[in-house]
C-alpha cells in the first residue's frame, strides 16, 4: 500500500467525525471488556499460548497507552514508559483490572472532546518514543487494542472457552 500525505487525507469531506470515531473505539473497548470478563480468573493472569504474554500483560499493555496516550495529546507532556507502569500497575484481581479498565475508558471519554482537529494533524513524539502524525498515533492505539483482543480469543479457545462474537461491540 502506498502512504497517502497528510492533504489527500483532510479534504473537505469528512468520512467519520471526531465523536463517530471515539464512539468506534469505544465500541472496540467494550468488545476487549468482554473477552477479560470471559477468562477464568486464574487462567487470565497464567495462560499464554506459545511463550506470548497472559491476556493480563496484554490488557495492560492497552490500558497503559489509550488514557495516557490521550492525556499525552491533550497536555502534550509525556510520561515515559516506565512511568506509566508506575501508574498502573497490574493488579492482582480480574475485578480489579476490570475496574482499572473502566476508570481508564472513562478518561478516554473526557479526554477526548479536548483533542482538535488541528492537533489531530500535528506531529507528535508519543511516550518520547514515536514520531508522527497525533491520529496515526490515535489509530495505532486502538489497531493495538484490536491485536491484542485476538490473542485473547485464541487463548479463550484453547481454554475450549468460545468467546464473545468479535463484531459485537456494544
Amino acid at each position: 500500500m502506498v502512504h497517502t500525505e497528510t492533504s489527500e487525507l483532510t479534504g473537505s469531506k469528512t468520512f467519520l467525525t471526531q465523536e463517530a470515531f471515539l464512539q468506534e473505539w469505544l465500541g472496540h473497548r467494550r468488545l476487549t471488556r468482554k473477552v477479560i470478563e470471559a477468562f477464568p480468573e486464574d487462567k487470565l493472569f497464567s495462560f499464554s499460548v506459545g511463550g506470548m504474554r497472559t491476556f493480563a500483560a496484554l490488557a495492560m499493555e492497552i490500558i497503559r497507552m489509550g488514557a495516557p496516550g490521550l492525556r499525552g495529546i491533550v497536555t502534550r507532556k509525556w510520561q515515559t514508559m516506565e512511568e506509566v507502569e508506575q501508574e498502573y500497575p497490574t493488579p492482582p484481581t480480574k475485578k480489579d483490572l476490570l475496574d482499572l479498565w473502566d476508570q481508564t475508558t472513562a478518561a478516554i471519554v473526557e479526554l477526548w472532546p479536548q483533542i482538535s482537529a488541528e492537533r489531530l494533524q500535528e506531529t507528535d513524539k508519543v511516550f518520547g518514543l514515536y514520531e508522527g502524525k497525533v491520529y496515526w498515533s490515535i489509530l495505532y492505539f486502538v489497531d493495538n487494542e484490536i491485536h491484542h483482543r485476538a490473542q485473547g480469543f485464541v487463548y479463550l479457545r484453547a481454554l475450549g472457552i468460545e468467546p464473545p462474537p468479535f463484531w459485537d461491540r456494544y
